[in-house]
């Protein structure tokens, strides 16, 4: 698909964003295969509190989306009559988020299926000729792919303006906070972090043979899905030598080079301090002082997660103060500071920012100097 003019937009500020909009405006998400449309989408979903049903534009053909002919029906109203599919008929009588995802993948009949539900928000025609209409609360999202190495149809850009459009463009620190957050092997989202480059490999890129396994987001979560379902959970299995079976599993979903690289960096992986060695006192001092930018970010992430989840004590606030007055860089003061505030859980936010009196203004300030002198 050929996109002349991008709409890119960072998957923190669609999600605020997306869920604002009103109901009967539709929603397109483009981007490259396996970057995270389908979890965003489930994730405004969930925030929606909307089931999410799935359709996806390549696999089906015109009957799957228009429906089949009623023959008992339309011989007893003499006139010809359709079975709508049960997807569009449950997106018709309650509110759901109805995706249709790879929609530039659909064949012409399935796409202009699609463009009726879109432009007019409705489908097929009853016994009194009139089509039938989505419920007035549900929502249609889209996801289509685009790039060198995809087989699509170019959207119709009657069809495109119909649509609230954004463009997610890969960015490996935005999943990696999505994968925070979701749960994911804090040693898996720690070699991301750090080996950015075995993330996602475009399967566009000039060195790369027909058929090769690639890594991509998608691929790295099914990855961590499955050794967690085989009982061998990562970080368990951090600093251990692998007897082959991690290397194997991972090979099968990334390739041969990022799973090289993976199974390296966990046989040499010592737990980086966790939020709770932290804000407990069991941080040693000097280790703490003598990480790395990528491992004071990891770090500040864990903290600002824990306090979104746990209520601390007094002892737990001392200790977190301690850390970004005494030990952090600014600009990590003012990320673990902001990232505090935006869990929006008063019982730790009161506590920690009293003992920090004109300290953050302090820090602004200086930010805004060397900004201006830059």
């Amino acid at each position: 698909m050929a996109v002349s003019a991008k709409n890119p937009m960072d998957i923190s500020t669609l999600t605020k964003i997306a869920p604002r909009l009103p109901a009967e405006m539709a929603i397109m998400l483009r981007g490259p295969t396996g970057i995270g449309k389908s979890q965003v989408t489930q994730a405004i979903g969930k925030a929606l509190n909307l089931p999410i049903i799935d359709v996806r534009g390549s696999t089906m053909d015109e009957s799957k989306v228009t429906g089949i002919p009623d023959f008992e029906g339309g011989k007893a109203l003499k006139q010809a009559m359709f079975l709508l599919p049960s997807w569009y008929v449950r997106a018709c009588r309650e509110p759901v988020l109805l995706f249709l995802d790879e929609m530039n993948r659909a064949n012409p009949q399935v796409l202009q299926a699609f463009f009726q539900v879109v432009l007019d928000r409705c489908l097929g025609n009853d016994a009194q000729g009139e089509p039938m209409p989505l419920h007035p609360e549900t929502r249609v999202f889209a996801a289509v792919n685009f790039g060198s190495e995809y087989d699509v149809i170019e959207m119709d850009p009657a069809l495109l303006r119909r649509f609230w459009t954004v463009d997610i463009e890969p960015d490996h620190m935005q999943w990696c906070d999505w994968a925070s957050k979701a749960h994911l092997s804090s040693v898996l989202v720690d070699f991301i972090r750090q080996h950015p480059q075995h993330w996602r490999v475009d399967p566009g890129a000039g060195k790369v043979t027909p058929g090769q396994i690639l890594p991509n987001p998608a691929s790295w979560h099914r990855f961590n899905i499955s050794t967690d379902h085989m009982g061998i959970p990562l970080d368990e299995a951090a600093g251990k030598k692998d007897d082959g079976t991690v290397y194997a599993v991972l090979r099968g979903f990334v390739g041969t080079e990022a799973a090289i690289s993976f199974i390296d960096f966990m046989e040499k992986y010592q737990n980086i301090i966790s939020a709770e060695d932290l804000i407990n006192g069991k941080a040693d001092e000097a280790k703490l002082r003598k990480l790395k930018q990528s491992e004071i970010s990891q770090l500040v992430d864990k903290v600002v997660l824990h306090c979104e989840k746990n209520k601390w004590t007094k002892a737990q606030v001392d200790k977190v103060v301690w850390w970004l007055k005494d030990v952090l860089p600014g600009e990590q003061q003012m990320a673990l500071y902001n990232g505090i505030l935006n869990t929006k859980n008063m019982d730790n936010i009161r506590p920690f920012h009293a003992p920090l009196g004109n300290m953050i203004v302090d820090i602004i300030n200086a930010a805004k100097s060397k900004a201006t002198k830059k």
